[in-house]
């Protein structure tokens, strides 16, 4: 018997914000009239696109013979760098990413030319009939090789406070070793796809399915030596995004764009799903070593760490990933002295790209591995260790990067989930079961989250919004954020219908258009609410303090008396209906429409010292999950998870509790299922989901208790919420730990086990193996004494 429960912790007002609306789209996913790129009905003229992918990891092109491609039926043209006008580059930061491979090929799968075709078909057929000759050069694959080989893609980052060498000297205990998390495809229900049309006067039309339309209009126009004001770029919604599109949806937009724009007709490019593994980038995988020191009680004294990232063949967007990991290290933990550094290791292989927690999870792994290792060490119960370490409140509670946490409601979360999870019972009959259980094992853990909220770039932080009311008092509103099924559009709309006190089902949001709302951040960062949802309250008062004035000139009183709720206005004893308002502002010519702007406060950071205050407020979280570990397969089942988040005085708590258990999900699936494999030759072998698998229905488990904290954003976040779409997928940090008590319980929890991430049935074995015999395996994370 499955067992769902959902609590928001608090009882939900009434109204248009604060209430369990529905996704906007929801009827139009369920009846499949929700439109996607792939979805458009086909232009007259229309082209369609595929590419030729490099079958080396690394290389030099000898030579390219691509008459068989041109003369494959239905082969319109075929276009190589050569045909790119201007810059042939779709890299976000570094311009180091050529849209088509020239002379040199870095990762196999790379994209070397691209096929105009009259159908999709006919163009993939053509693309295989390529003759390349390659010059193979020596490939690097691993982060660890890339370490070997002082091979990165961009400058090492540093961060240091107190004296780490000397605290480690002088701490009572000391372990160092290594670890290693693996990447993760982001595996969205809708590949990459951009779709082109050339208009009048040289311009374009884009629709593409991207997290980021201003980037996409910024590298076409760069491809095409063109201005911005000749290129639109519009997103209605994209099946899934999770960070994959949005630097990574670039080239894609760029060769359809580029032919479009020199063939005059539409161009269509949509990937399958192994071109799209081949070509795109995924989660960094990290391998770290670590050097702790720590006392008897199991405080950490000390940390010396080294992550060192797959970064990939360029830079993309790794710097702000490794940024990320560094300022995520401490996750809910006060550590008073740290050497922390950062390597964006270059490898021959997808440039890796944004994923869901932007390199937070990464950094944050490390050290909940390092206090459960700390914990087997003592021979005490982890849970105790994590909480001896956390923040506090006016003491202990600056980070290594210099900011204060103010907001830390972590031992209240803790100490209620805790209590209603029956953590301790729990404990116990795990152990009475395990005793009497020579195969089956079971685990349990508690871990925490602490995650920071805004973009590391302070200027990203901004957005706008237009809102247009009518004459019958329907509103309207286009914002910068895109709409990835997370509910951004949705949550927006609640923020508007709230503002002017009207019905939801009178407000609708359109498609992120860039000749709407212009130079917009990325959808990311788990800001898209915050920024968006700002921008658009502003636009949205504006209008509503313009009404106000009109009605008080009309019926009396002072505007600031006039209220506005339930699709009426009252003012000086007279209601009146919105809609009627709205008509009667209109013949008084009233500007019934507004733009809006919002720029989070307060941030600052300095990239070299790595110090400031590059986070807005701090969102928290605890999960509980129990597993039970066969050791003879390694196969393993999630028994039951209780989660337990903080989403502040949540818009939705519908669409929050969904997106926290849709992330605790894909975080599990990081930590123990999807595994990305690359044979020695460079080629991902993992490039499909007959070879790469996610977490499926059967992986849910059984008993699933999911309740929102009930906890107001002491700053002023629209409707005191907060972001709610990251720092969900840390929770699941609590199944690979249960796995790992599981394995421990072969030792009687006296040996930490070496357990890897993915925490797949071959890595669950291994760490077994090392249990029985607790020497270690090296190279397998082995924790040992310091020397």
């Amino acid at each position: 018997m499955t067992t769902h429960s959902h609590s928001t912790g608090h009882q939900a007002p009434a109204g248009a914000a604060h209430a369990p609306h529905p996704h906007e789209s929801a009827h139009l996913h369920v009846a499949g009239e929700a439109t996607y790129v792939d979805d458009m009905p086909p232009l007259a003229g229309t082209l369609h696109a595929a590419l030729g992918l490099s079958e080396r990891a690394h290389a030099e092109i000898t030579a390219l013979d691509l008459s068989a491609v041109r003369a494959s039926p239905g082969v319109v043209a075929v276009l190589t760098a050569a045909d790119i006008p201007g810059e042939n580059n779709c890299g976000p930061i570094v311009h180091d990413d050529p849209i088509l491979a020239a002379e040199h090929v870095q990762y196999c799968g790379q994209p070397i030319f691209a096929v105009l075709a009259e159908s999709h078909d006919a163009a993939r057929r053509a693309a295989r009939r390529a003759s390349v000759d390659y010059a193979d050069l020596p490939a690097v694959l691993t982060p660890e090789a890339a370490k070997r080989q002082q091979a990165y893609v961009l400058p090492p980052m540093h961060l240091k406070r107190g004296d780490a060498p000397r605290a480690l000297a002088g701490a009572p205990r000391r372990l160092a070793g290594e670890f290693r998390v693996g990447g993760q495809e982001h595996f969205y229900l809708e590949g990459q796809v951009a779709y082109v049309a050339p208009r009048e006067d040289d311009t374009l039309q884009v629709w593409c399915s991207t997290q980021h339309p201003t980037e996409m209009q910024r590298v076409v126009c760069h491809a095409l030596n063109l201005r911005s004001h000749r290129v639109v770029v519009e997103t209605r919604r994209m099946g899934g995004g999770f960070g994959g599109k949005e630097s990574q949806s670039a080239l894609f937009a760029c060769v359809a764009a580029v032919a479009a724009h020199r063939l005059r007709r539409p161009v269509k490019l949509r990937l399958d799903r192994d071109d799209d593994f081949l070509i795109s980038g995924k989660r960094h995988g990290f391998h770290y070593a670590y050097d702790v020191g720590f006392d008897d009680d199991g405080r950490v004294r000390a940390l010396k760490l080294e992550m060192t990232s797959r970064a990939g063949f360029s830079a993309d967007l790794s710097a702000p990933v490794a940024t990320r990991a560094v300022c995520h290290v401490d996750n809910a933990y006060y550590l008073s002295d740290v050497d922390i550094q950062a390597l964006s290791g270059k490898t021959n292989t997808q440039s890796n790209t944004a994923f869901r927690g932007f390199g937070g999870p990464q950094g944050a792994i490390v050290t909940e591995y390092l206090l459960d290792t700390i914990a087997r060490e003592l021979g005490q119960d982890p849970l105790a260790v994590r909480k001896r370490n956390f923040y506090g409140r006016g003491e202990r509670d600056l980070t290594p990067y210099g900011q204060t946490v103010e907001d830390n409601v972590l031992p209240e979360l803790v100490d209620e989930l805790e209590a209603s999870s029956g953590y301790w019972r729990r404990r116990e009959a795990v152990r009475a079961f395990n005793a009497d259980s020579p195969v089956l094992k079971k685990g349990l853990a508690l871990t925490p989250v602490k995650f920071g909220i805004s973009f590391n770039v302070a200027h990203y932080n901004q957005a706008g919004a237009l809102v247009h009311v009518y004459t019958d008092g329907s509103v309207l509103v286009n914002h910068g954020g895109t709409e990835m099924g997370q509910g951004l559009n949705t949550k927006v709309a609640q923020v508007v219908a709230h503002e002017l006190g009207i019905g939801l089902h009178q407000v609708r949001a359109t498609a992120t258009d860039t000749s709407k709302v212009a130079n917009t951040s990325a959808t990311a960062a788990s800001t898209g609410a915050d920024l968006n949802g700002k921008a658009a309250e502003d636009a949205a008062r504006r209008i509503r303090t313009r009404l106000a004035a009109f009605a008080a000139a009309r019926f009396g009183g002072s505007p600031e008396a006039v209220e506005f709720a339930d699709d009426t206005v009252r003012v000086h004893g007279n209601a009146i209906a919105f809609a009627e308002l709205a008509s009667q502002a209109y013949q008084a010519r009233v500007q019934l429409w507004s733009d809006g702007f919002y720029a989070t406060p307060k941030l600052h950071w300095d990239r070299l010292s790595m110090t400031g205050r590059p986070f807005y407020y701090f969102a928290y979280g605890a999960a509980v999950s129990e597993v039970v570990v066969d050791t003879l397969t390694g196969e393993w089942k999630l028994l039951q998870a209780d989660l337990l988040h903080d989403a502040g005085d949540s818009i939705n708590p519908a669409i929050d509790i969904g997106q926290v258990e849709g992330a605790f999900l894909q975080g599990m699936g990081w930590l123990t299922l999807e595994e990305l494999w690359w044979n020695p030759d460079g080629r991902l072998m993992t490039h499909a989901p007959s070879t790469y698998k996610i977490p499926a229905t059967n992986d849910c488990p059984p008993v699933l208790h999911t309740r929102l904290f009930d906890n107001r954003n002491r700053e002023p976040t629209i409707l005191r919420s907060k972001a709610v779409g990251e720092p969900p997928l840390l929770l699941a940090f609590s199944v690979f730990f249960a796995i790992r008590d599981a394995v421990a319980s072969l030792a009687d929890h006296r040996v930490a086990p070496p357990l890897v991430a993915p925490a797949t049935p071959e890595a669950i074995m291994r760490a077994v193996t090392a249990t029985r015999s607790p020497r270690g395996v090296p190279g397998e994370g082995r924790t040992a004494p310091a020397k």
